[in-house]
């Protein structure tokens, strides 16, 4: 006595694709700890605007995580130095050693970029 079992492999590839399906949540299980890894390397309140989100179906289905933050490419980038000017004739305030300083521009050194995104999909996966 013999049982067999026949997969057609049509149908499993269609079961695998389908929205909600099983490939859809193996995708999201894998893509939630890059998210959350995200959300604690970012700086700052960065980190509060770190989505995730799946997009597409079949080959195309993928897990999209974004910062939605408006500093976010400047922090991912990283910025060449720049000058800062006051807008509308205004000054720009600051204080430096406990005074109170106030300038129509100041040049800014740049920053160095922080790539949080790829970091979090490097350690998470």
């Amino acid at each position: 006595m013999s049982v067999e079992v026949t997969i057609d492999a049509t149908q499993l590839e269609r079961a695998l694709r389908r929205p909600g399906g099983l490939g859809e949540r193996i995708l999201r299980r894998r893509a939630r700890p890059v998210a959350a890894r995200a959300r604690q390397l970012a700086p700052g309140s960065m980190g509060d605007g770190i989505t995730m989100r799946v997009e597409g179906t079949g080959r195309g289905m993928q897990a999209i995580i974004e910062s939605t933050h408006p500093a976010s490419a400047y922090v991912v980038r990283g910025t060449r130095p720049h000058a800062i000017r006051a807008r509308r004739g205004k000054a720009l305030r600051f204080t430096v050693g406990g005074r109170t300083l106030f300038r129509k521009a100041v040049w800014h050194p740049g920053t160095k970029a922080n790539d949080f995104l790829a970091k979090a999909v490097r350690e998470a996966l």
